[in-house]
C-alpha cells in the first residue's frame, strides 16, 4: 500500500514545479528613467504582476555590469526608436527567452501607441489646416515602428546553445553522490572512519574529474574557468554522498532511502537548474537552494560563467551539508556504539524471566551476560 503513495509523490514532486513554471519576482533591470521607460514599467506591472523586480540603471553600461554580477537576470533599454533587451542566456536560457519575448511585447505596444497618438493628431488637424502644415513641415511618420532587439551580454557555451547539457547534469551528479555515499559505507574493506572520509574525497575529485572532461572535453558545455568548475563539481559530488554516507552510518541501510528521497525528489525536482529559482512556485525556489542540487547547480553556473559572482551563498550551503556529512561519518560510530551499549546494559542489569506455563508467578531469576559484545564496524 505504501508503494503507490511514494510513487504518486515522486511523480507530484516532478511534475507540480514544471507544471507551475512563470516569472515570480524576476530581478530585470530598466535603464532610464524617462517617460518611455516609466511607461514600459506600469505595462509590465499591469500586464504580468509580480512577475518582475525591477531595478533602475542609468545606462546600459550599469546594466551590462549589474548582469555579470548577477544581480538582474537582464535589462530593457528604451529609447525612441527602438527596445534594447539585454539578456544573459548563460544565466538561464529559459529567462533570457521570457526577456526576448516580452521586448518584443513592449515594441509591439508601442507602436501601437504612437499610431494612435499621430491618427490622434491628423483627426486634429483636419480641423486645423495651419495645425496639419505645421505636422508635416515636422515630419511626422504614420509608418513609425519600434524596434526590439536583443544582445546576448553573457552567452551560453556555443556547442550548447539551449543549455540543455547543463541542466541535464544536475540529477546524474546527484545520483552518482548517492551511490559513491553508500558504496563507501558499506563496504567492509573501508572499516576506519577517517579510511571512509578519505575514499569519499578521493572519488568525487575523481568522479567530478570524469564528468569535466565528458560535458567540456566531449561536449564543449563547460568552457570558462576550467579549475575552478572542477572544483565546484567535486564539492556539489562530496556534498551529496557525504550527506549521504552519514544519513546510512547513523540509521543504518534504511538511511539510503531517506538521502535518496531528499536528493533526489525533492532536491534535484526543485532545484531549477532547467529553468531559474526564480521561475518555480514561491517557497519551492528557496526550499531547493538550501540542498545541495539546488546549490550545486546555481554555484557551478555562477562559477563557469559569471566568475563566481553571487556564489558565496551556495558555496556555504554545500560546505555546510558537507561538514554535517562528514562529520556523521566520523563521529556516527560512537552514537551507534552507544545505543548499543545502552541495550545491552539494560538486558543484562536485570530483566526478570519470564513466569513458567500455569504457575502464575514470576521467577525472581536475573539473567546475567557472560559474552562479550562483539565489535560490528572495527571502528575502534
Amino acid at each position: 500500500m505504501a508503494l503507490p503513495i511514494v510513487i504518486t509523490l515522486a511523480v507530484m514532486a516532478f511534475a507540480w514545479p514544471a507544471g507551475r513554471i512563470s516569472p515570480r519576482d524576476v530581478p530585470v533591470g530598466i535603464v532610464g528613467t524617462g517617460s518611455a521607460s516609466e511607461h514600459a514599467v506600469e505595462a509590465l506591472t499591469r500586464a504580468k504582476p509580480g512577475a518582475f523586480d525591477f531595478h533602475l540603471y542609468p545606462d546600459q553600461q550599469a546594466a551590462r555590469s549589474a548582469i555579470k554580477d548577477r544581480d538582474v537576470y537582464g535589462a530593457f533599454a528604451i529609447s525612441g526608436h527602438s527596445i534594447t533587451v539585454l539578456k544573459a542566456t548563460a544565466a538561464s536560457p529559459s529567462v533570457a527567452q521570457l526577456l526576448t519575448d516580452v521586448g518584443q511585447q513592449l515594441a509591439d505596444q508601442a507602436t501601437q501607441r504612437i499610431a494612435q497618438q499621430i491618427a490622434q493628431q491628423k483627426a486634429a488637424g483636419a480641423h486645423s489646416p495651419a495645425k496639419a502644415h505645421k505636422q508635416a513641415a515636422a515630419g511626422v511618420d504614420s509608418s513609425v515602428k519600434i524596434l526590439a532587439k536583443s544582445v546576448d551580454v553573457v552567452p551560453v557555451a556555443t556547442a550548447d546553445p539551449r543549455g540543455a547539457v547543463f541542466s541535464s547534469s544536475v540529477f546524474p551528479l546527484t545520483i552518482c553522490g548517492i551511490l559513491i555515499g553508500a558504496f563507501v559505507t558499506m563496504a567492509r574493506g573501508l572499516a576506519r572512519p577517517h579510511h571512509r572520509v578519505l575514499t569519499l574525497l578521493v572519488a568525487c575529485a575523481v568522479a567530478a574529474l570524469g564528468i569535466y572532461l565528458v560535458a567540456q572535453g566531449f561536449l564543449g558545455a563547460l568552457p570558462h574557468n576550467h579549475v575552478a568548475t572542477w572544483a565546484i563539481l567535486s564539492l556539489d559530488l562530496l556534498s551529496v554522498s557525504a550527506t549521504a554516507a552519514g544519513v546510512i552510518r547513523l540509521l543504518g541501510p534504511g538511511g539510503l532511502g531517506l538521502s535518496a528521497a531528499l536528493m533526489v525528489f525533492v532536491g534535484n525536482a526543485f532545484s531549477g537548474a532547467t529553468s531559474a529559482p526564480e521561475m518555480l512556485p514561491k517557497g519551492v525556489d528557496y526550499v531547493g537552494q538550501w540542498l545541495p542540487p539546488g546549490a550545486g547547480a546555481s554555484l557551478l553556473r555562477d562559477t563557469a560563467y559569471f566568475d563566481g559572482n553571487a556564489g558565496a551563498g551556495h558555496l556555504a550551503v554545500l560546505a555546510l551539508w558537507t561538514v554535517c556529512g562528514l562529520t556523521a561519518v566520523m563521529c556516527g560510530h560512537w552514537v551507534t556504539r552507544e545505543a548499543r551499549g545502552t541495550k545491552t546494559s539494560a538486558t543484562a542489569s536485570g530483566e526478570l524471566l519470564p513466569a513458567l506455563p500455569g504457575s502464575g508467578a514470576t521467577l525472581p531469576v536475573r539473567r546475567h551476560a557472560h559474552a562479550h559484545a562483539r565489535r560490528h564496524d572495527g571502528d575502534d
